[in-house]
């Protein structure tokens, strides 16, 4: 007989979690728009999309396999332009440190 404290939970990273869950629903999102990036060792896929829900913009980066992705909502979109030409300016206009010679 398993004796199980109070305090202890299922791990919701255990393979029961996942057999018991339901499927998510299959959600049909239109490709509007793909463009790509190499930066270094790095892959950016640039994805526009649309579903039921809306628009919205997927950032993908790839390195060496390992995916990681985020969602911008397209209302989102001006204020991440507006935020990221920021950047570039600042990058621009402030000097890089000196890097340490081994």
């Amino acid at each position: 007989m398993k004796c199980m404290i109070s305090n202890e939970r299922p791990s919701p990273y255990s393979p029961r979690a996942y057999a018991t869950s339901a499927p998510k629903p299959v959600v049909i999102e239109d490709t509007l728009k793909t463009d790509k990036v190499q930066i270094e060792r790095k892959t950016f896929v640039f994805t526009l999309k649309e579903n039921p829900r809306g628009r919205f913009l997927r950032i993908t980066e790839d390195v060496n396999g390992r995916r990681d992705a985020i969602i911008i909502p397209a209302t989102g979109l001006e204020d991440f332009r507006k935020m990221l030409d920021s950047m570039l300016q600042t990058s621009a206009e402030t000097p890089p440190k000196a890097v340490a010679q081994e």
